[in-house]
């Protein structure tokens, strides 16, 4: 966690002393538009799959005309020659049950953590605004 730390506050200052205010401007607006895209796709994915599985828990899926269970009844032919009855996981729930694990932390961390990446670059920014508007640009003097 150190790396991207590293990279949201340090990018600001390096893109402001080398290129100029211009520079730091574009890559301030560049970090607001694609950060609010990816929240809001990470928050609303997670979102999602969140929601499948309570919709497949709820029983409202319908596949093959029929209602799709949680769990589903199998009778398995032991070596023996006797059968056995089996409640298992259906394929769809057990599918709603991995993008729900996968949704979660999009819904929870990953989408509200860019919303503090986008912030934490303009704060930078702002608070070294001053100095980089004095001395920075000068090695691309563009």
């Amino acid at each position: 966690m150190i790396a991207p730390g590293c990279i949201v506050i340090l990018s600001p200052l390096i893109i402001g002393m080398l290129f100029g205010v211009e520079a730091l401007a574009g890559l301030l607006a560049g970090i607001i538009v694609s950060g609010i895209q990816i929240a809001f796709s990470a928050s609303n994915t997670g979102g999602s799959w969140d929601n499948c599985k309570k919709f497949v828990e709820a029983g409202k899926l319908i596949t093959d005309g029929k209602k799709v269970e949680k769990k589903e009844t199998v009778i398995e032919l032991q070596p023996d020659g006797t059968q056995k009855t089996i409640n298992r996981s259906t394929m769809q729930h057990a599918a709603a049950v991995v993008g729900d694990t996968v949704g979660d932390p999009l819904k929870d961390t990953s989408g509200p953590s860019i919303n503090i990446l986008v912030k934490l670059s303009a704060i930078t920014s702002l608070v070294f605004g001053s100095f980089i508007s004095l001395y920075g640009g000068k090695v691309f003097d563009i």
